[in-house]
């Protein structure tokens, strides 16, 4: 038997992709929706047996407020989160906020079926590897952004936290070896520590690495040490 649902994304390619999905599976699907700044009133108006909500980011204030607001005015209406891998608090706002079930918006059709069918039942729908990563990451709580970064800059050398600004700033090889006084060999040989040392393989990663984790406003918080001149000259 199909289930009556409304599907509501903030990227409407994707909620009308699914929704056509689901009809050709059986389903009656009410509305295809965007954006979900929008859905509760939708979700409270049309009264289906189960709305599929899609966030890009689950974990932010504010997230889960339409199904708040959908559960207050329509609590029979089951809503199933359709979002990214979710962190333990991202999962735990969707189900405070009154959510019935939380799916991967890379799940096969098949799994989000089975999510929308656990959920109009009456019972909690997450894939098991989900509540297996967040209670992971509750037992093991990763390190914070600040405190990451912290741990990062103290493995780089001064000349190696310079070189990291500088590509994080976009200069190549070149750049970097005329801002700093060096030859390019020994600015090439820099970057390979640095991006060595922070165990990735780009220069567009380890900016983004520094970026996320705050180590470069911690290395703009720091007064220039002495120069380590051991590799300023070929």
């Amino acid at each position: 038997m199909g289930v009556r649902l409304m599907v509501v994304d903030d990227h409407r390619l994707l909620a009308e992709a699914l929704a056509s999905a689901l009809k050709l599976r059986g389903h009656r699907v009410l509305a295809a929706a965007a954006p979900t700044a929008g859905a509760a009133e939708l979700v409270v108006s049309r009264a289906p047996e189960v709305c599929l909500l899609g966030t890009a980011a689950p974990a932010e204030p504010g997230a889960f407020d339409p199904i708040v607001r959908i559960k207050r005015e329509r609590p029979q209406v089951a809503v199933v989160v359709l979002g990214p891998v979710p962190s333990p608090r991202g999962i735990a706002a969707a189900f405070a906020a009154g959510a019935s079930g939380y799916v991967r918006h890379d799940e096969r059709i098949e799994g989000v079926e089975r999510a929308m069918a656990k959920a109009r039942a009456g019972e909690a729908a997450v894939a098991p590897q989900l509540l297996q990563g967040a209670f992971t990451d509750l037992l093991n709580p990763a390190a914070q952004p600040d405190d990451e970064g912290r741990r990062l800059l103290r493995m780089l050398t001064p000349r190696e936290v310079e070189v990291l600004v500088r590509v994080a700033e976009g200069e190549d090889t070149r750049l970097i070896a005329a801002g700093m006084g060096i030859a390019p060999s020994t600015a090439r040989t820099h970057v390979q520590r640095v991006l060595m040392k922070l165990g990735v393989g780009s220069r567009l990663e380890a900016a983004a690495l520094a970026a996320r984790t705050g180590l470069l406003d911690h290395a703009a918080s720091h007064p220039p040490l002495p120069a380590d001149p051991e590799l300023d000259v070929d």
